[in-house]
């Protein structure tokens, strides 16, 4: 058994898990919202009878919030360690990997120095991943910290579906091109799909539906084309980012509105998507409104729904068909009607929802399609840090 703990670092948030590996059934889990300011904290440890803590406190950065997570996973009454030293490998997600991180990869002092040549390419995610990194390494000085890059899953993509319609150069000397992410996600649910039918279905369809979407063509287990591109931001529908736009309306923001650059970065991805059009980008409260009669919200849902189901038509084209198409994530694990209104009217490519299925309530990953449908439609719960500690363990065996 190896103890490795998985660390998730957002830009305001630390998710983690701790694992007894090969053990896939996490010792606690946890995370910590808002820093900055007056945060939220919750931990869970598993077990009969569980524990559970949910608090609130004021952490100012992510080395204090290291530091409550390290108080509570060593605690006398709570703790599941003695002390730092327990932890034998943690495992690190770090977003984009660029072209040089393909697998797993032990953190040295070479890595890092690649992975901080990187911060241009994701300047709102990197940053963060490799600050959360260093202070990881400080708190947990006797474990092996291992990175896994959301971009790796994707590096699989053929030339012509990665490369972007520009001179050479621009892809030669600045490394513009699709990287693709959610990779973590769309591998991981890619395994348990074929774990649950026996086989890997050889044309799938992943459809990963969170605050941030993504949607990838997957072909013999390899990833072929992915709608998020040299950032996070293209593509679907999503939370608080507008996805596929024309570049001439930024052009035009900049020319006549006025807006700077910053202005329109944050427009984009903190402003637009589900929130920007509906004002939340939480799928409950947006069919509250579309109930209460809230045509904004309801012009909304069917602009997320139609964009998910061009790409659709996309990949099953660039595929020659498709096999099964897999719903994951927050949205595409418990959103009945996303998921019935993506399938509607796709009878042309085989897809035939059963609508009772659909509609039954499970956490475990389930088939929802008709008896005679030509392609499988499945729900398969994600998650990332198994995913993760899956691969440092498998990373340690080698």
């Amino acid at each position: 058994m190896k103890k490795i703990f998985v660390i998730n670092a957002g830009s305001s948030s630390i998710k983690y898990q701790l694992f007894n590996m090969p053990d896939p059934d996490p010792v606690c889990i946890g995370q910590v919202e808002k820093i900055g300011g007056k945060a939220e904290i919750r931990y869970t440890v598993k077990g009969s009878p569980a524990v559970r803590i949910n608090r609130s406190c004021n952490i100012s950065d992510h080395r204090e919030a290291m530091e409550q997570i390290l108080a509570l996973l060593t605690d006398d009454k709570s703790g599941v360690i003695e002390s730092s030293a327990d932890i034998e490998i943690v495992g690190h997600r770090i977003v984009h990997g660029g072209e040089e991180f393909l697998d797993a990869t032990v953190i040295n002092e070479a890595a890092k120095a690649k992975i901080r040549s990187l911060f241009s390419l994701a300047p709102l995610h990197n940053p963060v991943n490799y600050t959360c990194l260093e202070i990881a390494e400080q708190f947990f000085d006797k474990a092996k910290h291992v990175a896994i890059f959301d971009t790796a899953f994707h590096q699989t993509m053929p030339e012509k579906a990665y490369r972007y319609a520009i001179p050479e150069d621009f892809y030669r000397e600045e490394h513009i091109r699709v990287y693709g992410f959610h990779g973590t996600s769309h591998k991981y649910i890619c395994k348990k799909a074929a774990e649950f039918l026996g086989e890997l279905p050889q044309k799938l369809i992943s459809i990963h539906l969170g605050n941030g979407c993504s949607i990838t063509a997957v072909r013999d287990g390899r990833s072929v084309d992915t709608s998020m591109g040299f950032g996070p931001l293209a593509g679907l529908v999503m939370g608080t980012r507008s996805g596929d736009i024309d570049p001439s309306v930024i052009f035009h923001l900049a020319d006549k509105s006025g807006m700077n650059i910053d202005e329109i970065r944050d427009l984009l991805n903190k402003n637009a998507g589900l929130l920007g059009l509906a004002g939340s980008n939480d799928m409950r409260i947006i069919r509250e409104k579309i109930n209460a009669g809230d045509k904004k919200a309801a012009l909304v849902v069917m602009m997320y729904v139609y964009r998910v189901k061009k790409y659709m038509g996309a990949y099953a084209a660039a595929m020659n068909g498709v096999d099964a198409i897999l719903f994951t994530a927050g949205v595409g694990e418990n959103d009945i009607e996303i998921r019935r209104l993506i399938c509607e009217d796709m009878e042309f490519l085989g897809v035939r929802l059963d609508e009772k299925s659909n509609a039954a309530v499970s956490s475990e990953i389930r088939t929802i399609q008709q008896p005679h449908s030509k392609v499988k439609i499945i729900v398969v719960p994600t998650n990332e840090e198994l995913e993760i500690a899956l691969q440092c363990y498998d990373l340690e065996d080698d």
